[in-house]
């Protein structure tokens, strides 16, 4: 029989602890009990549970969605709440929104010529008529099952919907409509009703709304015909279930998108889940600084008796506007001199606002909501009063994240919906795409593509464009690279338009050229007078 052997850590007496030990016995007792207390404990103060600090730190733990399902409703209405009604809140979301999104992520489509053998002009004309197709489907309000938005603006809705709740569920219904081709239409529905049917409780394999396999894959979401929220329903619930892919093509029907944090994880947390109670308790602090300068502002005067009664009758009517002798009010006048009663005393009040240190504690705390945001604190409240160098640095680490969540868009949300059309756009013959159906490398050959969006700031125009100048003749970088950084632009289209622009210049007149080559010349400035008269 084998018996259960127990970790004896060995303790060591060191010099020290021999001193204490002839010097000071019970000292070098306590001693040695804490060092063998520690050997079993561990090594990480953190991990303690004797220490002042972390004694009442009670920690629990349970897996993603135990941690998360329970709180998600809550942390959703009070998310919505402080964005609707805190200005931080709502600043933060829309910031974040308008550098990631901003005018919408573009198309420009990159097949990968050697697998689908196609040379450069022929490459070219193919990414040319894929993007004209995706143009007629994506610009058009028919994608959209409400047909009150283009994909433009479904990108900042679903991006809003992943910050604001944690989640965003596109459904992508097929619907023919006239004068339209395709029939894929895109339908966003609020989070709030992807749920369990019938409200029944979460298990493993059926959590959120979300029935999955034994991998966590979704295999099918339930769908709550209504918004639970909604005050004007009529019906009793109803749900709806959705396969998460299709039987037939394996295409996506529906596209929940969020952030996944943790493995395991089946629903998206708001992206002001961190900050809720600071921003709450900073909104609070605001109002009633608010109301207090407010206050300051009214010249309010107390008349303190020892009996608290007073025999003041209302003040009759002075040149004010709308002054009556019904007032309950007591007036003021200018040089007015009033007498007072045994006993009484006039107080002035003076709340002493506004606070002068309200603006350097505020900015404290916003400091530590922009580190859990992963966006600078001059970025969070649009504060660009230091120098050159911390502005840019700032505006550099905002674009990392900005950068980021771009790509986590485009690659979870845009290119899911681009490759869902272009297989119905080829099935349909619409776009020549040999070997799509048959070979998956042809398939994903067909679909690359870019996503380019609205580049980020810069605060010295000019000395971005040398750098960027200066990067491209050291061989660090391209030319399609840095007019996509700069600009925004494809810099194929660039060039083809730079091209056309130069051939039209040279069909001119001579005359009109050299007119135009004269102005050219011409000093912009005092300061290229000076250096043409030196």
């Amino acid at each position: 029989m084998n018996k259960k052997r127990h970790y004896k850590p060995e303790i060591k007496l060191n010099f020290i602890d021999r001193v204490l030990e002839y010097i000071a016995p019970v000292h070098a007792a306590r001693r040695f009990r804490s060092r063998a207390f520690m050997s079993f404990a561990g090594g990480y103060i953190g991990a303690r549970t004797d220490r002042r600090p972390t004694k009442e730190w009670i920690t629990s733990g349970r897996s993603a969605d135990s941690d998360i399902l329970p709180d998600l409703p809550l942390l959703r209405q009070r998310s919505r709440d402080l964005i609707r009604n805190a200005p931080l809140a709502g600043g933060a979301i829309n910031t974040t929104v308008t550098n990631v999104v901003g005018t919408g992520l573009k198309l420009n489509s990159r097949i990968d010529r050697d697998v689908v053998n196609m040379n450069e002009e022929e490459a070219n004309t193919w990414e040319l008529k894929t993007e004209r197709e995706w143009r007629l489907f994506a610009d058009s309000s028919d994608c959209v099952v409400s047909r009150n938005m283009n994909f433009t603006s479904i990108q900042d809705l679903v991006f809003r919907q992943v910050l604001e709740n944690g989640d965003s569920i596109s459904l992508l219904p097929r619907i023919s409509r006239k004068d339209q081709p395709y029939t894929l239409r895109i339908q966003v529905i609020e989070s709030d009703r992807l749920c369990n049917k019938d409200r029944s409780p979460d298990t493993d394999l059926y959590s959120g709304g979300i029935k999955k396999n034994n991998y966590g894959a979704p295999i099918e979401y339930h769908i709550l015909k209504q918004h639970p929220g909604n005050i004007y329903r009529s019906s009793k619930w109803e749900w709806e279930t959705v396969p998460a892919f299709g039987k037939n093509t394996g295409l996506r029907n529906i596209i929940h998108l969020y952030k996944v944090l943790r493995p395991g994880q089946t629903r998206g947390v708001p992206f002001l889940a961190p900050v809720i109670e600071p921003i709450k308790q900073i909104t609070r602090y605001s109002e009633a600084e608010i109301d207090a300068t407010v206050i300051s502002a009214m010249y309010t005067v107390f008349i303190k008796t020892e009996s608290g009664d007073s025999d003041f009758a209302p003040m009759h009517p002075t040149s004010e506007t709308g002054g009556r002798t019904d007032d309950e009010d007591y007036k003021l006048a200018s040089g007015a001199i009033l007498g007072l009663a045994p006993g009484e005393e006039i107080q002035i009040a003076n709340p002493g606002r506004p606070n002068p240190i309200f603006d350097q504690f505020v900015q404290s705390c916003l400091r530590q909501i922009g580190v859990a945001l992963e966006i600078p604190f001059e970025i969070l409240i649009k504060h660009f009063t230091a120098s050159y160098s911390a502005a840019r640095a700032a505006l550099l680490e905002a674009w990392k994240f900005f950068q980021s969540r771009r790509k986590w868009l485009s690659d979870n949300f845009c290119q899911v919906i681009y490759e869902i059309w272009m297989y119905e756009a080829v099935a349909k013959g619409r776009i020549a795409a040999p070997g799509y159906f048959q070979d998956p490398i042809m398939r994903m050959a067909y679909h690359g593509s870019e996503w380019t969006g609205p580049t980020k700031g810069m605060i010295d125009e000019l000395k971005e464009v040398n750098a960027a100048g200066r990067r491209i003749e050291l061989g660090l970088s391209t030319r399609a690279y840095e007019t996509a950084q700069i600009t925004g632009l494809d810099y194929e289209k660039v060039h083809q338009q730079q091209v056309k622009e130069n051939k039209m210049r040279k069909e001119l007149m001579p005359e009109q050229l050299n007119i135009l080559n004269k102005d050219d010349d011409k000093p912009d400035d005092k300061g290229d007078l000076e250096d043409e008269t030196q």
